[in-house]
């Protein structure tokens, strides 16, 4: 792949300095610029592209007649359309930072996208099939709307529709008022209750006798609130319950402007007020099915939800705000990839990398971060600053592709405008579908890359996806982790709100000034996303293993006064008291095989243990404590060479004894069948009823393993 980067100043309103610019770009053949690219400069790109027979561009460009413009011309030079990438060097750099650090952002953006492209996903898609049934609840207008395109049932919810200013005569008119709605697109159930039932005729008596209001004509139905017992006399079909009679509809999509929902942006096929244009396009799209990216990649294999019907990890079911995720068993957990909305909440949750967002995917994250965080090495470094690179503080931004990313560009379109005096810190940013894509492993990388601080930039106050207070518990479980690593607190939460701009630029502000140089310098760690564990298949960039890495490459840098970091949920400490007696339950339930049963006792892997509790839950003996937080005194790397022995005899490590206690082997056929104290434990329990059973044993039975156990007894017969 030929790659070419174009940065251009827009007319000169951006603050940068085009040839330094150009020499802090890294990677690509060839790095070119222009003070208006998408006009003048176009024949130059032209010429570009042909002399090095590029087939990739990167350019400076963020308004989008100027993109289909520079698209235009590359397409024209052989060039798929999907090969010409674009970076804001203008809303976000050029017009609300300084010269220097907008160039050096605008480099270092350049030299992200360029490691982002390398590690880009291949497009795949997949299809649902649904029907063209849409259920509309109280809302006339809509129903109409959807009319003539959708099998539409207006549920009337209590309203009287019998002088509707809409054209309802293709829609269904059900009355009642609706309870409940279950189901998922193309399945929703659709639960209402009535005062009336089918067997109304519409007579008018109820409404000619019922209180006025009470009663509605179109269609016939009764407030819940009246309780007239006349009224149901006086009905000649026996139609009316006061108490109410349940239904359920089934349709494929509901449209119910008053219901609530934590989650606004919804589950497929579900839409809340308000009612927009682009709410009812998405609902015409959606008739007959859906064909739709396939945002997940599952490796099931390594999930840790559960085992032998015991519950495990339920992280991924708690997070998804969208119904994606379901616990169809007691042990196992389902995706429903097509209710996806591509948030990432069961990514960054997951510690096991059972499921990971396609793109952008963690590595693909992981290396646009690196990159970000790459000072500058061009000899006698042409912006001064900290080890040459350009930037005072560098702080990585995730931020939000949705709300977050407008207030950030609106920001920037005010200052050039010279509606508002904004400068802000040159925050280095990464584009996440939304910040629930963020976890602890995506912080920790930053942090083990260098970075003075994390910003996590999303939606103001209310998460189209997650609700209020995105993050939050996160930021507060990373400032703990930090703080014990000794890096003290380094990662916000930020809502920039399009209308408040100076409230933005204060809190970054604040935040950036007070960051102390981080102690781990720049540019140095490169992460594979994974632990040396041959053993250990969980694929990389995994929340457990890769947070592991970036931790190990902290601590190369500082000196924590605590053993156990807290904060880490992806980690847990196992603890076994004196009731345990060696049955294999937990090592046979534990997903991560983070614990395992020998000659000594038993042995905990710190490295593997994902935190999921299944040991804990499964013991049934109650002698297993699993506590959160990862203790560096566990790492294998902290360990006495002698600690612990594999099967084989040798030193490993990564192992820790947790319960001294020995195998019994069976006094015939030498097999270890159970531990002494599970022997010890049952013959005093019904040692005295069994004594003398079999007089050929060589002791007591109880030191027979159950098969040699089972020919004493039988023998006894032939004395």
């Amino acid at each position: 792949m030929n790659v070419g980067s174009f940065v251009c100043s827009c007319a000169g309103t951006c603050d940068i300095d085009l040839e330094a610019a150009r020499d802090g770009i890294d990677h690509v053949d060839v790095a070119a610029s222009s003070r208006m690219l998408c006009q003048d400069g176009l024949s130059g790109m032209e010429h570009v592209i042909e002399e090095h027979d590029l087939d990739q561009l990167i350019v400076t460009c963020p308004e989008a007649p100027a993109q289909e413009k520079i698209t235009e011309a590359a397409t024209e030079n052989g060039l798929h359309p999907d090969a010409v990438s674009f970076v804001d060097q203008r809303e976000g750099a050029g017009w609300v930072h300084g010269e220097s650090e907008a160039t050096a952002k605008t480099a270092r953006m350049v030299n992200a996208r360029y490691a982002g492209l390398e590690h880009e996903s291949v497009h795949q898609s997949l299809t649902h099939e649904a029907g063209d049934a849409v259920a509309v609840v109280g809302d006339a207008e809509t129903a109409a709307a959807l009319a003539e395109d959708a099998d539409v049932t207006l549920i009337a919810n209590g309203n009287d529709y019998a002088n509707s200013d809409y054209d309802l005569e293709d829609v269904t008119i059900e009355r009642g008022r609706v309870v409940a709605v279950d189901g998922k697109y193309g399945e929703f159930e659709v639960t209402v209750r009535a005062q009336v039932t089918e067997d109304c005729i519409a007579c008018m008596k109820c409404v000619h006798e019922g209180p006025d209001g009470a009663v509605t004509r179109y269609p016939v139905d009764i407030d819940p609130e009246v309780d007239d017992e006349s009224l149901a006399e006086c009905c000649p079909t026996d139609a009316i319950d006061l108490d109410g009679v349940e239904r359920t509809l089934e349709v494929d999509q509901v449209v119910h402007p008053s219901a609530t929902d934590s989650a606004r942006g919804g589950r497929i096929g579900f839409y809340t007020a308000p009612i927009t244009s682009e709410k009812i396009a998405s609902i015409e799209r959606h008739l007959g099915g859906l064909t739709k990216p396939e945002f997940l990649d599952l490796e099931m294999d390594v999930c840790a939800a559960g085992d032998s019907s015991r519950v495990g990890c339920n992280e991924c079911v708690e997070a998804c705000p969208h119904d994606a995720v379901e616990r169809s068993g007691i042990d196992e957990v389902e995706f429903n990839t097509e209710l996806c909305q591509n948030c990432g909440a069961c990514t960054s949750s997951c510690p096991t990398g059972a499921t990971q967002l396609r793109e952008p995917s963690n590595e693909r994250i992981a290396r646009e971060v690196e990159e970000l965080l790459t000072p500058d090495e061009v000899e006698d470094s042409w912006i001064p600053g900290r080890g040459g690179s350009g930037l005072e503080e560098s702080v990585v931004a995730f931020v939000c592709s949705e709300q977050a990313a407008d207030a950030l560009a609106e920001y920037g379109r005010l200052a050039a405008a010279g509606r508002e005096d904004i400068e802000y810190p040159p925050i280095l940013p990464v584009q996440v579908n939304c910040t629930d894509t963020v976890g602890e492993a995506h912080v920790m990388h930053v942090l083990a890359c260098g970075a003075d601080g994390v910003a996590i930039v999303g939606c103001g106050g209310d998460c189209l996806h997650s609700g209020p207070d995105p993050k939050a518990e996160l930021v507060r479980r990373l400032d703990v982790a930090t703080d014990d690593l000794g890096l003290g607190k380094r990662v916000e939460f930020f809502a920039p709100d399009p209308n408040e701009p100076r409230a933005f630029v204060e809190e970054i502000s604040t935040f950036v000034v007070g960051l102390e140089e981080s102690p781990i310098p720049e540019g140095e760690h490169e992460a594979t996303g994974e632990i040396d564990d041959p053993e250990r298949e969980n694929p990389a960039f995994d929340s457990h293993g890769w947070t592991l890495e970036s931790v190990r490459a902290i601590l190369e840098h500082v000196d924590p006064e605590r053993e156990v970091i807290r904060g880490l949920k992806d980690f847990g400490r196992v603890e076994v008291d004196d009731a345990c007696t060696l049955t294999p339950t937990c090592s046979t339930l534990c997903p991560t095989d983070a614990l395992r049963r020998t000659q000594a006792g038993l042995e905990f892997n710190h490295e593997r243990c994902v935190n999921c509790g299944l040991c804990e839950d499964g013991c049934v003996e109650n002698a297993i404590t699993v506590e959160e937080g990862l203790d560096l005194s566990l790492l294998p790397e902290n360990q006495p060479s002698e600690s612990a022995d594999d099967a084989d005899g040798d030193a490993d490590p990564a192992w820790t004894q947790v319960f001294e206690g020995s195998m019994l082997e069976c006094k015939n056929c030498g097999t270890e069948f159970t531990s002494e104290r599970s022997a010890e434990r049952i013959k005093g329990e019904v040692g005295d009823l069994v004594s003398g059973m079999a007089p050929n044993a060589d002791g007591s039975i109880f030191d027979y393993c159950p098969e040699c156990r089972s020919m004493l007894l039988y023998s006894r017969g032939d004395d």
